[in-house]
């Protein structure tokens, strides 16, 4: 596969210095990774990470929706007979006065986060972070800037909750766009709901799965065909934007003309078969996502997505990391759709660059690194050797660009 450009690690934003991630480290005792029967509290002494602030004029609001699809049952958990969704959506604010950031996470979510995700591929430290304490950037409720905006809509990577998109969705939605973020509940680390159900006893619920799910095929390909439904349900919703509980005058300002989806790793493998399927979407962005079903059997052939024998008509990067270790896999469904596709798709790689590069964890991992709490080599195997102050602004610019190009008109 031809590669239109290779990311430099050269290109340092100066605004990203600006308003790099802090981290407060103390003494004290650390929260242990444990069963499912209680939520720890936090330590004292746990660090507390910070994000980067966005880089747009515009103060940035958000807003959890909820939503629930009552046409199919829930495809991880037989008992629960509609599939529920959590959103969260970012937007230009007009005034913040008087509110405070919202948290990267729910507070549950996040503890259960912090003790799940030790025992995942990201491995991340089983104690000594206090990862309920890092804020966003953005203002739960606050009053949206008049204006038509475009609408991007974010699927994470597999396992990964919506949260852990947080510093490229305000990003965006301070440069003038609503970002519409979508958790996977079964799927993700955590996704925490407002409230119980009759077929849902608990306001949180985790994910079920165990090591990654791309050496499962079966697995897999319900993770991938449960991620296409839930992102057309939400392609549907957002047509009827004035029945959701956004913010006063929000629904007015979401210009459905100019729609585009981005998505990490199998986040990026659904937005592209959404893309392929759905005329709505006039753009889109896949983030390191695979555009096959893995084999079903040792030696036995990758399944390809529609995507991959029909190819594209409209924009569609495919941005991945140099550094990846299964790029030679992600290649074979990337040209496969390139070729087929004519001058529709750009494709290129981060330089220094690992897989989650693309999340949060691009700014947060150093910093935990430098406080002793992971290794460099467990930090280089997920985000490479790239520092945080080119990696987060290079990414940003990247996806912002692409869809200013290409959402600009009508």
């Amino acid at each position: 596969m031809t590669y239109d450009f290779l990311m430099s690690r050269r290109t340092v934003a100066k605004s990203f210095l600006a308003g790099s991630a802090a981290l407060s480290v103390g003494a004290g005792g650390r929260a242990h990774a444990g069963s499912r029967a209680g939520a720890p509290a936090q330590a004292p002494g746990d660090v507390a990470l910070a994000l980067p602030r966005p880089t747009g004029r515009h103060r940035v609001g958000c807003q959890p929706v909820y939503l629930v699809d009552d046409s199919r049952r829930d495809p991880w958990d037989p008992a629960i007979p509609v599939r529920e969704l959590m959103l969260t959506v970012f937007y230009p604010a007009r005034d913040v006065t008087g509110l405070a950031p919202a948290p990267q996470m729910p507070p549950q979510a996040a503890t259960w986060f912090g003790r799940i995700t030790p025992l995942t591929p990201l491995h991340l430290p089983a104690a000594g972070v206090d990862w309920g304490a890092t804020r966003s950037h953005a203002f739960e409720g606050a009053p949206p800037l008049p204006g038509r905006w475009p609408v991007l809509v974010h699927s994470p990577g597999g396992g990964d909750p919506r949260g852990l998109g947080t510093s490229l969705a305000e990003d965006l939605a301070s440069h003038g766009a609503v970002v519409v973020s979508v958790d996977h509940p079964g799927d993700a680390a955590a996704v925490e709901f407002p409230d119980v159900k009759p077929y849902r006893t608990d306001t949180v619920r985790t994910t079920v799965f165990r090591g990654d799910p791309r050496d499962q095929p079966a697995v897999a390909r319900t993770m991938i065909d449960a991620r296409i439904a839930d992102l057309r349900c939400v392609l549907d919703r957002l047509g009827h934007a004035a029945d959701l509980p956004l913010p006063h005058g929000l629904a007015e300002t979401l210009d459905l003309r100019r729609l585009g989806v981005y998505g990490h790793s199998a986040g990026g493998s659904a937005v592209t078969e959404v893309m392929y399927e759905d005329r709505r979407v006039r753009a889109g962005i896949n983030l390191e996502g695979y555009l096959d079903h893995p084999p079903s059997a040792p030696g036995a052939a990758a399944q390809p997505f529609p995507v991959t024998t029909g190819g594209v008509d409209r924009p569609l990067l495919l941005l991945g990391s140099e550094r990846f270790d299964r790029r030679e896999e992600l290649d074979r469904s990337w040209s496969a759709v390139a070729a087929l596709s004519d001058r529709w798709v750009r494709s290129a790689r981060v330089a220094d660059a690992d897989h989650w590069v693309f999340t949060d964890l691009a700014a947060m991992l150093p910093r935990l690194q430098a406080a002793g709490l992971m290794t460099a080599a467990e930090r280089n195997v997920l985000i490479g050797t790239v520092e945080p102050t080119v990696a987060v602004p290079l990414v940003r610019r990247t996806v912002r660009r692409f869809f200013a190009r290409h959402l600009s008109g009508h």
